[in-house]
């Protein structure tokens, strides 16, 4: 078995990607990868080869009221792609494709 992960960062207030947006993917407290979105917003793979399990993505969006979002996700074998829609307002996410 065997997981991956890519995301993608949407700045909704101002309806555009959010780039250099650092992100994290942790397990136990340990930082197993992290990148940054780049200029679509996007990681197209944050980690690879994983063990199936419970992780935590960790986003740091360009937002004044959201400075840090953390998602708590069990991830079994495939592929996951875990996208943060983030605006001063709100931020939702949601298991894409």
């Amino acid at each position: 078995m065997s997981v991956s992960v890519s995301t993608h960062v949407l700045d909704t207030g101002s309806g555009r990607p959010a780039e250099r947006v650092r992100v994290e993917l942790v397990r136990d407290r340990e930082v197993m990868a992290s990148g940054e979105t780049d200029a679509a917003g996007r990681i197209a793979e944050l980690a690879k080869d994983l063990d199936p399990g419970r992780y935590a993505l960790v986003f740091w969006p360009p937002s004044e009221f959201f400075t840090r979002v953390e998602l708590e996700v069990d991830l079994e074998d495939g592929h996951y792609h875990v996208p943060l829609l983030v605006s001063p307002f709100g931020c939702a996410s949601y298991r894409g494709s």
